[in-house]
C-alpha cells in the first residue's frame, strides 16, 4: 500500500528562498534534492508525487537560482536545491548559490535528508563526489539516487549501479535506482525516504 502522504495532491508550493533570512520557520521536517544542472530534480520530484507539473521543468540548465519550497501533506517539506556544476552561469551566482546551499545544509536543524540525484548513465562526476563526501563529512544524512535508469539495458544498469557504488563508496541500502519516466523505483524511494522522516 502506498504512503498516503506521498500522493501529488497534497502537495503546493509555498515559496522560492534566495537567502537564509528568507526560510520558511523551523518547524517540519525537509528533504531537500541535489545534482548537477539537467539531471532531472523536478522531473523526479514531479514523478515522486505523482504531479505533472508541481515543479516547473526547465529546458535551460541553471535556471534555478533558489531553495524552492513544497509542503506536503502539511507534514514535510520538499525543498528543491539549485543545480550545479553548469558552466554558463556567471561565478559571482554560482559563488552566491554555493554559500546559500552549503549555509542551508549545514545550519538546518529540520533537514532530514539530502537526496543526491545522479544520472546512472555516466562514472561518477567529480562534482557529485565532492557533494556526497563533503555530506559524509558534515555528518548530514543523505540518500543517492541514480537516475534515468530507462535509458539503460539491464546488463548495462548492473553495470553502471556497481561503478557508482564504488565510486561514492555506498552501499545499496544508501541508493536507489529511479526512473522518472517509467517511475521504476517509485516505491523504493518513498520507502527510503520514510525511513528519515517516518
Amino acid at each position: 500500500m502506498m504512503h498516503e502522504k506521498w500522493q501529488g495532491s497534497r502537495a503546493h508550493f509555498i515559496k522560492s528562498v534566495f537567502k537564509t533570512s528568507q526560510l520558511p520557520e523551523d518547524n517540519l521536517p525537509e528533504i531537500a534534492f541535489a545534482g548537477r544542472s539537467n539531471v532531472g530534480k523536478s522531473s523526479l520530484i514531479n514523478k515522486l508525487l505523482n504531479r505533472r507539473k508541481l515543479v516547473k521543468v526547465s529546458s535551460v540548465p541553471g535556471k534555478t537560482q533558489s531553495l524552492n519550497f513544497f509542503l506536503l501533506d502539511e507534514t514535510l517539506y520538499l525543498v528543491d536545491l539549485p543545480g550545479y556544476g553548469f558552466a554558463k552561469v556567471p561565478l559571482k551566482i554560482k559563488n552566491e548559490w554555493k554559500d546559500l546551499i552549503s549555509s542551508y545544509i549545514v545550519t538546518r536543524q529540520s533537514l532530514s535528508c539530502v537526496v543526491v540525484i545522479v544520472d546512472i548513465r555516466h562514472g561518477v562526476k567529480e562534482q557529485d563526489l565532492e557533494l556526497v563526501t563533503w555530506l559524509k563529512n558534515e555528518h548530514i544524512p543523505m540518500l543517492l539516487v541514480y537516475t534515468k535508469q530507462d535509458k539503460l539495458t539491464s546488463n548495462k544498469r548492473h553495470q553502471q549501479r556497481a561503478v557508482l557504488d564504488a565510486g561514492f563508496g555506498v552501499s545499496e541500502d544508501e541508493r536507489v535506482l529511479f526512473s522518472a519516466k517509467t517511475g521504476e523505483g517509485r516505491e523504493n524511494l518513498i520507502s527510503a525516504l520514510d525511513r528519515f522522516v517516518g
